[in-house]
């Protein structure tokens, strides 16, 4: 009985490593390959949290570390090696990404940044032509 239990629950925490890594992976691989790191870190970073107390250094050095952290750890994560060490990375992240917004606006509420971004991907994806079509 304990047996099965412990399957499921293998299976579980395997297909939720597995969607949390590819998030991170993914996103990481957008950031690294075709916004690139520094680009991260001016539009996210640099530009938008110039007018706070945070210094420029500070901006740039975390705006262009956390592109790589999220493509490195991701794949970590999917690959299942040294899993506790990034999914604490990945933990680092969140925490430098909350810790952005509530700098900006102190009463952010996270689903009203997260679920609309997925919305307009969905919506941008249904409406995007063929690959190869003529438009």
């Amino acid at each position: 009985m304990n047996e099965g239990r412990d399957r499921d629950r293998a299976w579980a925490i395997l297909f939720a490593r597995g969607v949390l890594g590819l998030i991170f992976f993914m996103a990481g691989v957008w950031k690294v390959f075709e916004l690139t790191p520094a680009g991260h870190a001016h539009k996210y970073f640099v530009d938008p949290y110039a007018d706070t107390f945070l210094p420029t250094w500070s901006l740039w050095a975390v705006g262009v570390a956390v592109p790589i952290v999220e493509l490195v750890a991701g794949a970590l994560v999917i690959l299942g090696l040294r899993v506790r060490t990034a999914l604490i990375a990945l933990g680092l992240v969140l925490l430098v990404v909350t810790f952005g917004h509530l700098l900006k606006e102190p009463l952010y509420e996270f689903h009203t940044h997260v679920i609309p971004r997925l919305e307009r991907r969905r919506k941008a994806s249904i409406h995007r032509p063929p690959e190869g079509s003529v438009p």
